[in-house]
């Protein structure tokens, strides 16, 4: 089931129509949305270059909020643990969105303070997914949780490098885009 801020995000996109295109206008020039303010515990807080807040001007997620947008599940293995593993959650990119997400680059920040750039392009490249799940089960802060962004590292080739595994971050708790 789709959150109801991700709905109302999608609900307020005006379709334009510009000779041999189609664009949706998101509402970077007009009003901002503000998403639900989250019931639970926030565990995202998405800031920087974004038109839907709902905590000033960050947009911050429960992990009732992230479950409630569209989740894709792959197994990939990685350099962290010996076998392949399956992890679910929203794809970044709909993370992004619902926050009205602009930019070119995103920081992405850990509990611990590691912080890795990824650029936007990444997102809409790459299946890349906000894990919530690991194996069907929530991970726990020592085990790399809560969230951890992970790369769909076995699709291609140029996904597992140095490069992309760098990328991944575990114990992810705050986006910035510029």
């Amino acid at each position: 089931m789709v959150d109801r801020c991700y709905r109302g995000a999608m609900r307020r996109q005006v379709l334009r129509i510009v000779p041999g295109a189609l664009l949706f206008y998101g509402g970077s020039y007009g009003s901002a949305f503000a998403l639900d303010r989250p019931t639970g515990p926030v565990v995202l807080t998405v800031e920087g270059r974004i038109t839907h807040t709902n905590q000033g001007a960050k947009a911050q997620f429960d992990m009732q909020m992230l479950e409630r947008l569209p989740q894709r599940t792959f197994t990939t293995r990685t350099p962290w643990y010996p076998q392949a593993v399956t992890f679910t959650g929203p794809l970044l990119r709909d993370v992004i969105a619902a926050a009205g997400g602009q930019g070119g680059t995103i920081t992405a920040v850990a509990l611990n303070d590691y912080k890795t750039e990824i650029p936007l392009d990444d997102v809409y490249r790459h299946d890349v997914i906000v894990a919530r799940l690991m194996n069907n089960r929530p991970m726990p802060v020592r085990e790399k949780g809560p969230l951890f962004i992970v790369y769909p590292f076995d699709t291609k080739t140029e996904l597992r490098t140095e490069l992309y595994y760098n990328r991944a971050a575990w114990q992810l708790n705050v986006l910035r885009l510029r």
